[in-house]
């Protein structure tokens, strides 16, 4: 069903509107989870490393399907609110072209340049085979990945995320008995769990794309809208392009990070891979909320309403800390049970890294889910500059401080980093939402003054 998120109490509509957002994330991140999950019990450490090895070059191509996602709902999203339905519908068939012609572009560059970016950073003789093979397999599903985020944007912009939410619940589920089934029945090792995120993802792709082809032919338009368009794709592309860059500078970011990270060993990565997973799961839930507050600005500054932008900071806010109390005492007290789940034994180096890991970092979640708010707001504003400065900011204090860090505290050192970035990274972000137009006063109250 589409959703109007112009009208209504601005926190009662967020929370109908994120929380199954947060729902699909936790499942969409249940594929990632289950890979490590399954490898590191059935298959063993250097598996485990290997799978974490190559998921930080599969953020690569993630930045580049969540950049298409991020520009496609924004613009669709803002046509929806002017209730310009031919114009919405043309937005969505060039964002799909787009999509496809990049997405080609980007499986022939992993195909042809795989070994070299697991050479880069530094990867393991011992894990380097299981990485490329995992790798590989994972290239080849680039199609589903890109079709199915552009997909989930639309359903947002239209104010759905109900319909992602039920295709992710199923997909991840089933991705979970399939890679067991591959693994532990068929004894297919790394290659099983990159199978079966194929197959799971494959099957909720071509759902998704039947659901949004079949949701726009029920709304009408004026005249027949067109297949394509430059000056819309000019549009997508404002929003898309730094969103892309964005994400991809974050994913180069946690390349050089894993590059510095392999150099102690696969223990210290195996640990590593378990707790980051744990991270990536708030993280990327967090930032999902921040899509959604995205959607929501978009919507009321094409419906002319900047005075509700305001309001839904503050209900972002206080949903994102809501989310965070639990989790942030789940992995404080529970930690090591977690990171136990991707691990035979329950003592070790690698255990004592995650736990490590998730104790220096999970307490700032409360700061960072601050600024994925305050960037939701920006990117829907159609803000980029503003939002990619404080994203950078973020990102290069990290990767600078875990060089520096590494150094006298070993791994520890790196750990560190995460927070130090957090922190100015969303003192940069206030700065900038506190300077946007909707903190003006309305002119009806400017004039009755």
């Amino acid at each position: 069903m589409n959703k109007d998120l112009t009208v209504g109490e601005p926190e009662k509509v967020l929370w109908q509107f994120c929380l199954p957002l947060f729902g699909s994330i936790i499942f969409q991140q249940l594929y990632n989870i289950a890979d490590s999950f399954v490898v590191g019990k059935f298959v063993g450490e250097n598996a485990l490393a290997a799978v974490g090895n190559s998921y930080e070059i599969t953020l690569i191509f993630i930045a580049f399907a969540f950049g298409c996602n991020i520009g496609c709902s924004v613009i669709v999203s803002r046509l929806f609110g002017t209730k310009e339905y031919g114009e919405m519908k043309t937005a969505v068939y060039t964002s799909l072209i787009a999509t496809a012609v990049l997405c080609g572009v980007l499986m022939l560059f992993g195909i042809l340049c795989g070994d070299s970016l697991l050479l880069l950073i530094n990867t393991p003789e011992e894990v380097f085979g299981d990485s490329k093979l995992y790798l590989d397999i994972y290239i080849w599903g680039l199609p589903f990945l890109f079709f199915y985020n552009v997909c989930t944007g639309i359903f947002s912009a239209l104010g759905d995320s109900k319909t992602p939410f039920i295709f992710l619940a199923i997909s991840s589920l089933s991705n979970i008995a399939v890679d067991i089934l591959f693994v532990q029945g068929f004894r297919m090792g790394v290659a099983g769990v990159a199978w079966a995120t194929f197959l799971c993802q494959g099957v909720s792709c071509v759902l998704a794309v039947i659901f949004v082809l079949r949701r726009l032919a029920l709304i009408k338009s004026e005249k027949r809208a067109a297949v394509f368009s430059w000056r819309l794709l000019g549009k997508i592309a404002v929003i898309a392009v730094p969103s892309i860059f964005q994400q991809s500078f974050i994913s180069v970011g946690n390349i050089i990070l894993q590059g510095v990270i392999n150099g102690f060993g696969p223990s210290v990565m195996a640990g590593y891979s378990a707790a980051v997973k744990l991270n990536n799961l708030v993280i990327t839930s967090l930032t999902t909320l921040g899509n959604g507050i995205s959607n929501y600005t978009s919507q009321n500054i094409g419906a002319g309403k900047m005075q509700r932008i305001k309001q839904g900071f503050q209900a972002g806010r206080k949903i994102v800390w809501m989310l965070c109390v639990p989790l942030v005492l789940l992995y404080l007290l529970a930690g090591r049970y977690l990171v136990y789940l991707f691990m035979e034994d329950i003592t070790g180096k690698a255990i004592d890294t995650g736990v490590r890991f998730l104790r220096i970092v999970s307490p700032f979640y409360f700061i960072i889910s601050i600024k994925l708010v305050g960037d939701g707001i920006l990117r829907g504003a159609g803000l980029m500059g503003r939002f990619m400065a404080s994203t950078f900011t973020d990102l290069i204090l990290r990767v600078v401080l875990a060089f520096l860090l590494s150094i006298p505290f070993q791994e520890t050192g790196i750990w560190y980093a995460w927070p130090v970035g957090w922190i100015l990274g969303t003192c940069l972000t206030l700065f900038f939402y506190r300077s946007g137009p909707w903190m003006e006063p309305p002119k009806n109250a400017v004039e009755g003054n």
